[in-house]
């Protein structure tokens, strides 16, 4: 299998061979905006993606973060000068908990060459190499969105997995539990679902656990060779880092996009707590 993260040593030496595009993909709830921190520094050639506007639709029905459509999203990947004949690298500063979106959403519309910078600019930084705070004007690329490449779930198909299959719970446990939620308009979870917090799948410098280390996490919450797997968090976002640690411990896992933002919307689906 070859892995989905790459380390900054690789990184580096593909920007200065000129054989990559990279999209750095900062951004943090309530802000600050991440293309502020974009324009402070950021790694040699790397173009700035937003979340909100090129990773996702508008909020709605849908959740707060929902799948674009393809039209779109192939238009901000070409103004991004994505092109599907060259590898794509993202990162961002939060241990790759938005950067795996961007991941994921490359993936599902078709590029096969997409890699996180597994534990980010600040990886990159420790590891002594230069940002920038030059802005590049990237050529138009020529990639075409074609969708269905990743697994997805719709709210029944999420609700009826954490029956028969394992459907995790990416956010931190005292969301899960409707202890709190800052966000949404509802506390809980989904019930069946599993707590899995994406911060059990990094190291305390953001990088990911190694491969085994991933399956022995997941295991213990069930998750194995040949058990139907999902997951969803608050809006699709930090899921898709769920999703990716699945990935680089060998264990596919569908995305339920649009998440519990989405499963609130409709009053008569059941809510858990605890």
């Amino acid at each position: 299998m070859t892995s989905p993260l790459i380390t900054p040593a690789a990184l580096a030496d593909l920007v200065r061979q000129g054989e990559v595009t990279v999209l750095d993909v900062r951004w943090r709830l309530g802000g600050p905006p991440g293309l502020e921190s974009y324009r402070e520094g950021h790694i040699e050639g790397a173009v700035y993606c937003d979340l909100d506007t090129d990773l996702a639709a508008p909020p709605g029905a849908g959740g707060r973060h929902p799948l674009p459509g393809a039209a779109a999203f192939q238009s901000a990947m070409r103004r991004l000068g994505v092109s599907a004949g060259r590898p794509v690298v993202v990162y961002d500063d939060a241990a790759a908990t938005v950067a795996a979106r961007a991941w994921w959403t490359l993936r599902y519309f078709g590029h096969q060459d997409v890699r996180v910078l597994d534990g980010g600019l600040p990886a990159w930084l420790a590891a002594g190499f230069p940002v920038t705070k030059e802005a590049p004007a990237p050529a138009e690329g020529d990639f075409t969105a074609r969708p269905g490449g990743m697994p997805v779930l719709s709210a029944d198909e999420a609700g009826e997995l954490a029956g028969r299959g394992v459907l995790l719970d990416a956010r931190a446990g005292e969301r899960y539990r409707g202890e709190v939620e800052p966000v949404d308009p509802v506390a809980g979870h989904v019930p069946g679902a599993v707590s899995a917090p994406t911060t059990g799948n990094v190291t305390p410098d953001g990088r990911f656990l190694a491969p085994d280390d991933l399956r022995s996490r997941f295991a213990a919450l069930g998750v194995g060779d040949g058990v139907e797997t999902g997951a969803y968090c608050g809006s699709g976002v930090t899921a898709a880092h769920e999703v990716l640690a699945l990935e680089v411990a060998g264990l596919p896992a569908a995305l339920y996009v649009g998440s519990w933002s989405d499963w609130v919307t409709d009053p008569d689906r059941p809510i858990a707590t605890g």
